[in-house]
């Protein structure tokens, strides 16, 4: 298992949000090392809450194994979950969570809080940080940064 390879997979995702004025946040999930869902950010262009990157590849694995139980899968995202995606997280018994960006301002696996890894719950998911980690982050800070620019230019 190459946590390289999937977190490459997952910023392609996280590349296809952009190309659409989506922030670039992009996930896949494993099974056995075979991506059986994958997502990105489509939250503007659906106007939806859940549509974060870690919902829809969690939808996407449940229609392809044919269970709500991801028990064995591992979780590839750009950006560290945030409180909402931790829960279903959680909920779904993902078995480990591989992200690359740190989020300071909701990040729920170790950056404000760890709620993959809250003992009270009945189910904790092992958390690898930093994959990829400079890349995932530059996605989101160049993303913005032109964003910025665009509304200054108007």
């Amino acid at each position: 298992m190459d946590d390289n390879i999937h977190m490459r997979e997952a910023m392609d995702e996280a590349i296809k949000a952009k190309e659409i004025g989506e922030v670039p946040i992009g996930a896949v999930i494993t099974f056995k090392d075979e991506v059986i869902g994958s997502g990105h950010n489509i939250r503007e262009t659906s106007q939806t809450t859940l549509s974060h990157a870690e919902l829809i590849a969690i939808k996407k694995a449940n229609e392809t194994i044919g269970s709500w139980r991801l028990e064995d899968c591992t979780l590839y995202v750009t950006l560290e979950p945030c409180p909402m995606c931790a829960g279903a997280i959680v909920q779904s018994r993902i078995k480990r969570v591989v992200y690359g960006a740190p989020d300071p301002k909701a990040g729920c696996a170790g950056t404000l809080m760890n709620l993959l890894n809250e003992e009270r719950f009945n189910h904790q998911a092992e958390v690898t940080s930093g994959v990829l980690g400079e890349e995932c982050g530059r996605l989101l800070t160049d993303f913005f940064k032109e964003l910025r620019q665009k509304r200054k230019n108007l």
